[in-house]
């Protein structure tokens, strides 16, 4: 369920609709739209999705069309309850279909790239979704330290080859303190809460789910939180809300 204090803490701070000049950004690993309670219910993830008043959602843990998931399209789903748009990037073939991260946006994406990153236990990849004023990135990264490592490399050459400023988020199964997260750091501002733990969902212990920022500008943060939500996945969600140079 949702804490009492969320909803309200939202509709303070990042309420739907968003000021026009602010950017609510979500990161969310859904587990596949499966609780804590084994329960699989994308309506429960959508509800959690419209209280946050979230105009781009970074998911992670997402199936499209396999047997497990009675060959439904979960994040088009999810897309249809949240009225956003869906952005889908395999990682890998799953199940009589594929499974991998996505992006839900409010406005209408302008372009779409996705590239493969290290995986020695499972491929991963990376989304590229542009919009007017930024680029926004989602990922999964893997759970192995050197993969992390050589993630970064790729991750700091793209950025820097974009003509836009770059959002990044994902569950990058590294804590703050971590090699590969003090690394990305070097060169990307972080803006989510590196304090509060996003998992697991129903007594998080670690902060393995990240917000960042690349470009000349850094945005101000109005308001950065997990969200306190011990049910819905695995994972709690991240949420911050931004003001980007330009908006």
């Amino acid at each position: 369920m949702l804490a009492a204090g969320f909803v309200a803490a939202l509709t303070s701070a990042a309420g739907a609709p968003a000021q026009s000049d602010t950017l609510c950004v979500m990161s969310y690993n859904v587990h596949n739209a499966v609780g804590m309670d084994g329960v699989r219910d994308v309506s429960r993830l959508a509800r959690i999705i419209t209280a946050a008043g979230a105009d781009l959602v970074a998911i992670q843990e997402v199936d499209s069309v396999t047997r497990r998931s009675e060959g439904r399209y979960i994040l088009g789903d999810l897309a249809a309850e949240t009225n956003m748009h869906p952005v889908f990037a395999p990682a890998i073939d799953f199940d009589g279909g594929r499974y991998g991260i996505g992006l839900l946006s409010r406005e209408q994406p302008l372009s779409v790239r996705r590239l493969p990153l290290p995986g020695a236990e499972e491929e991963r990849t990376l989304l590229l979704v542009e919009f007017e004023d930024y680029i926004m990135g989602v990922t999964h990264l893997s759970l192995t330290e050197d993969d992390r490592l050589a993630s970064v490399g790729i991750l700091e050459r793209e950025a820097a080859a974009l003509a836009k400023p770059l959002i990044l988020a994902g569950d990058f199964n590294a804590s703050p303190d971590s090699p590969a997260i003090e690394a990305l750091s070097q060169t990307f501002t972080p803006l989510s809460d590196a304090v509060s733990p996003t998992f697991p969902a129903d007594n998080p212990t670690v902060t393995i789910d990240h917000i960042m920022y690349k470009g000349d500008n850094p945005p101000a943060v109005l308001s950065s939180q997990v969200v306190n939500e011990p049910v819905a996945s695995d994972h709690r969600p991240i949420v911050c809300l931004l003001r980007l140079p330009g908006l």
